[in-house]
């Protein structure tokens, strides 16, 4: 009897851990499955957005960039040979919008970006922005043309990798929140840090709780992209970011070709090497591949679709 009691005591305990590691990872197999988002805007190579996103393959496309804005100059898209939104407008792209969301991806205006001249120095500036983005690309109206015409985007990605470190990327971020909440539309909030945390410019936004989705940049960063040789610098910030920003979901951001960025991983590599570990995480949400003119060179959201 004393013998049976104690293996159902040993029992009861080793399920009770169990249920507590449950509560941190979830099973590797059988419900755990990613989107795939990307970045388009930046390359006439990646061709139309309308034709991105009827693939299938993406989840969400970030329009990229808004990269001109504070500092006393009007905000300004950039999106390469695309289109100019000064000289003949980007009007073209709206039907992509439309299309896109038609087939239930969702579409977000990326501001920042590796290049451009931003800054937000002061209150002013951030709420000013603010009405800029709500007015010319989300649920507002402006009595000047929009950019992309009257196709509203689902939301705003932050990618901030200039300047110094400015408080008002927390104020922009809830006023775009607060402005959804007024008019009953859901303005989705994303952000891409660098892998190294905590992230130089958005350190103080992220910890809001304000943030849907974060594509962590896993590259050009030797201290925590991927090595198949040293993966623990990579393992150990993964686990920081999840375990520290009150986002809903986490996407693993890598290069799509080898040209895109430093600490590009192969699709066999990602799969087997990369995937089983972070898809264990409860804020898993999928890979982000930049950018999509990268992508259509190498396929690799086709080599790993369905899989993610």
């Amino acid at each position: 009897m004393e013998i049976q009691l104690s293996s159902f005591a040993s029992s009861s305990f080793l399920l009770m851990i169990l249920g507590f590691v449950g509560c941190f990872f979830e099973p590797t197999t059988g419900r755990i499955h990613g989107g795939i988002a990307t970045y388009w805007g930046q390359n006439i190579r990646e061709g139309r957005l309308t034709a991105a996103c009827a693939t299938g393959k993406f989840q969400i496309v970030n329009i990229g960039f808004l990269s001109t804005f504070g500092n006393g100059q009007p905000p300004q898209v950039n999106l390469t040979r695309h289109c100019n939104p000064i000289c003949n407008g980007c009007w073209n792209v709206s039907a992509g919008i439309v299309n896109c969301q038609n087939d239930g991806v969702k579409v977000m205006l990326s501001m920042g970006g590796p290049h451009g001249n931003y800054s937000l120095s002061s209150a002013a500036e951030a709420l000013d922005l603010a009405d800029y983005i709500w007015s010319n690309f989300l649920h507002g109206h402006s009595t000047s043309p929009r950019p992309f015409g009257y196709a509203p985007l689902d939301g705003v990605d932050f990618r901030i990798e200039r300047g110094e470190f400015s408080p008002y990327y927390t104020l922009l971020a809830r006023r775009l929140h607060d402005y959804g909440q007024q008019c009953g539309r859901k303005v989705y909030l994303t952000a891409a840090p660098q892998c190294h945390f905590p992230d130089n410019y958005l350190t103080q936004s992220l910890h809001t709780g304000l943030f849907d989705y974060i594509w962590v940049r896993f590259f050009n960063d030797r201290q925590c992209q991927y090595n198949s040789s040293h993966p623990s610098g990579f393992r150990s910030s993964w686990m920081r970011w999840i375990h520290s920003i009150p986002a809903k979901k986490f996407y693993l951001g890598i290069p799509a070709s080898e040209e895109a960025g430093k600490g590009y991983v192969a699709p066999s590599v990602l799969m087997r090497e990369v995937l089983p570990f972070v898809k264990r995480s409860v804020g898993y949400g999928g890979v982000m591949l930049f950018d999509l003119s990268n992508d259509v060179q190498t396929n690799y959201s086709s080599l790993i679709s369905g899989r993610v």
